[in-house]
């Protein structure tokens, strides 16, 4: 780079072309291992939508009892459809709510399959008025799976 010509310091030019090269190479084999990794996930967002009381079906009613004192998710089927089911377990008082945000079919080894379930579980406020009753929230959600998950995994963000 340095140069000693006659007594005076000359400065060799870079070689501006030979570093643009570098770094579009380096830009591809970036570009390259990200779109691979997007190609090759075989995670898949499940649609779903938020039933309210009035249309859960009749079956999962009758089984509710046994799991909204748990803090899980499940999949029921029920006439051909899969529905999800997320549970807070028992709460002292009103005011604490479920929602799932996202639902991933994750594809694991084997062909098996694992349900994802996103919630956000929120809490009353102090001095937030509420029901002095023991309360069970839950949320129910149809959705367009064709077939039961292998497992189920809960994952819960709290909201304060």
């Amino acid at each position: 780079m340095l140069k000693l010509k006659k007594g005076k310091l000359k400065l060799k030019a870079l070689n501006w072309k030979a570093i643009i090269i570098a770094a579009i190479i380096i830009m591809l084999v970036i570009a390259a291992f990200y779109a691979v990794r997007f190609f090759m996930n075989d995670d898949k967002s499940v649609p779903f939508q938020e039933l309210s009381e009035k249309e859960i079906p009749q079956k999962i009613q009758e089984i509710l009892p046994r799991y909204k004192n748990l803090e899980r998710a499940l999949a029921c089927k029920v006439d051909d459809e899969i529905y999800v089911i997320a549970t807070r377990g028992e709460k002292p008082t009103g005011g604490y709510t479920i929602t799932i945000d996202q639902i991933d079919l994750v594809k694991e080894e084997q062909d098996k399959t694992k349900l994802i379930v996103y919630t956000t579980f929120s809490d009353p406020k102090p001095g937030d008025v509420v029901t002095q009753a023991v309360t069970y929230p839950y949320v129910v959600v149809k959705t367009n799976l064709k077939q039961l998950p292998d497992k189920i995994e809960l994952k819960v963000k709290y909201d304060n």
